[in-house]
């Protein structure tokens, strides 16, 4: 991991936004002589410098600083690099005391300039630019000419912690973003755009999918009819498939005993994930934040032999952990879930081949719902924190490592990025804008096995530890959907859609024909209604396209006469005329294709 962030700074995009979040704060600097500057790092597509200063900040503001870069850019000032000491930092920064601050992190060891852990204690430097100064380890580019003017944006202003301490001075923290072209900068804002066009949360409301209550409680989500069809219908396919692969379903509770969090480790590793216990008749009880010690129980239940192996249990099961109100994010971050949670116990020698079929598996159903672009991450040992010997978690991490590889994905090794109890693969999926989601969890677990004491009878008649996988493929379902809805913008493939399609009489007299034919695409089992409000005909198409139902069936004399239906497409595509059986064929075409 550390030699990937690395070469990411030493990249042509990162030397260019560093140095522009060094030209923002001489511009800030300019217009507010008095300001105190405290980080500004490189950042995902952009960067960001927090201040303190005498007043807030408007868009006008940003106008004007942003004009003043543009100046700074063409003057093709040479960034310099000088390393100093703690003394000579000291006077520099006299002035500013978020940088005193730094430089006594710096000296002591621990923090580096941008006040992030370092594991060195780092040398002091500074680059110096036209008349500004600032405490950086760089990388910059050789000067300001080389970056385009016409590529960098200030985007907003936020408000953000010194250090991330709420106990400590609120600055306010100006983003911008900087690309290599004005074109690359275009295609940048646009995506921005329609990511806010297809947020989930917008589009929640709109189609009328979710919502969250304040009476309820904050991340706690209510899933409206349409979009529990929606999730009824992705999770009925996945358990269909679950079944076809050999995994047997079972249900457990939401509340286990303070004993079973004690002996699984959850209480020592994960406790403040979890909700407050709960006193029933003198026992405390916890809402449970992982299904796997209820599916240890399920394997304990009675004595398992060789010959049982490999066992897969699946639960779509409901957890609840505790976060914070201000992460809490639409269906993306939440107090309670329903993951597609499955564990898989296994002899030694199946680990293998359980490994590269969970693999194949949740590359699988990720396929069907739309994705192809993957990206994995194996997750290796970390001495410092790892349960179990180097010699036990070498099978299962080349296990891992070679499902990969037959896989044919793309994946880079996280060395020493595994949690302590086993190695694991994270999968990611690329949506329709590019961007990356992780979803498939593969975890091979030590821990659990010996905690609960876990066996099986071998051929030799002796007890042996089975292994043991955690995985999930979707991840958790409300953070699917809300992946989902941004993938598709909320028009839903045809097999997914909660309305597969609206019925459009043109008049009145045309509504006894409409019925007719809803009767006959429900009884062929297709999801359909019949708009017969008193409305005009474009609008009824019109409000049927805004609610993505992806077929508009006009229906009108001509129609009625020929047993027959005008089919719309939501893009705006007329297909005319079609007979009632070649509209069911094509409609179930797409259905069964997943297109």
């Amino acid at each position: 991991m550390a030699e990937q962030e690395k070469k990411h700074e030493q990249s042509e995009l990162y030397r260019i936004r560093h140095s522009a979040a060094h030209i923002m704060a001489q511009a800030v600097l300019e217009m507010f002589p008095e300001a105190k500057i405290a980080i500004g790092p490189p950042i995902e597509d952009g960067f960001y410098y927090d201040f303190d200063l005498p007043r807030p900040l408007t868009p006008e503001d940003l106008e004007q600083l942003e004009r003043r870069m543009r100046e700074i850019i063409k003057g093709k000032h040479p960034f310099v690099r000088r390393v100093i000491s703690a003394e000579e930092a000291r006077r520099l920064f006299a002035d500013q005391p978020y940088k005193l601050e730094l430089i006594e992190g710096l000296e002591q060891g621990g923090i580096d300039e941008h006040g992030e852990p370092v594991d060195e204690k780092p040398e002091i430097s500074v680059y110096e630019h036209a008349d500004f100064v600032d405490l950086c380890r760089g990388p910059h580019v050789e000067d300001t000419g080389q970056i385009n003017p016409d590529a960098v944006k200030l985007m907003n202003v936020a408000g953000a912690y010194w250090r991330g301490d709420e106990k400590r001075p609120m600055l306010q923290r100006i983003y911008g973003t900087a690309w290599r072209t004005a074109d690359e900068l275009e295609q940048y804002l646009w995506k921005l755009e329609e990511a806010r066009r297809r947020d989930h949360r917008r589009l929640g409301r709109e189609l009328d999918l979710f919502s969250v209550s304040e009476e309820v409680g904050a991340g706690l989500i209510l899933w409206h009819p349409k979009g529990s069809m929606v999730r009824k219908i992705a999770e009925d396919f996945c358990r269909a498939e679950h079944e076809k692969g050999g995994y047997e379903f079972v249900y457990t509770p939401h509340i286990g005993k303070a004993t079973l969090w004690e002996t699984s480790g959850h209480l020592d590793w994960y406790q403040e994930n979890m909700y407050a216990p709960l006193d029933i008749e003198g026992q405390q009880y916890y809402l449970k934040p992982m299904n796997c010690p209820f599916h240890v129980q399920i394997y304990k239940s009675q004595k398992r032999s060789y010959r049982d192996l490999p066992l897969r249990f699946a639960e779509w099961g409901t957890v609840y952990r505790y976060e914070r109100s201000g992460v809490l994010h639409g269906l993306l971050r939440v107090r309670g879930f329903t993951q597609d949670d499955a564990h898989l116990f296994c002899r030694p020698d199946q680990m293998p081949q359980e490994i590269d079929r969970v693999l194949q598996f949740s590359l699988h159903i990720l396929r069907a719902f739309g994705f192809e672009d993957f990206q994995a991450y194996l997750a290796t040992r970390n001495p410092e924190k790892a349960a179990g010997s180097p010699e036990q978690w070498e099978p299962p991490t080349e296990a891992l490592r070679q499902a990969l590889e037959r896989a044919g994905i793309p994946y880079q090794v996280d060395e020493g990025e595994a949690t302590f109890y086993g190695p694991k693969i994270d999968i990611k999926v690329k949506d329709s804008l590019g961007r990356e989601w992780q979803l498939s969890t593969i975890q091979f677990d030590f821990t659990l096995p010996e905690r609960f004491d876990l066996s099986y009878v071998g051929e030799d008649g002796k007890d042996h530890r089975p292994y043991m996988i955690h995985r999930a493929l979707l991840g958790s379902m409300e953070r699917f959907m809300g992946v989902l809805i941004e993938h598709f913008a909320g028009a839903f493939p045809v097999w997914l859609a909660p309305v597969q399609a609206v019925i459009i009489p043109i008049a009145d007299r045309h509504v006894a024909y409409a019925r007719q034919v809803e009767a006959s695409l429900k009884q062929a089992g297709l999801r359909v209604r019949v708009d017969d409000r008193s409305e005009r005909m474009n609008a009824k198409i019109r409000d049927a396209q805004l609610q993505k139902v992806p077929y508009m069936l006009i229906v009108g004399n001509r129609e009625a006469e020929a047993g027959a239906v005008a089919v719309r497409l939501r893009s705006g595509e007329d297909l005319g005329a079609l007979s009632l059986e070649a509209f069911l064929a094509r409609a179930k075409d797409d259905i069964a294709s997943h297109a």
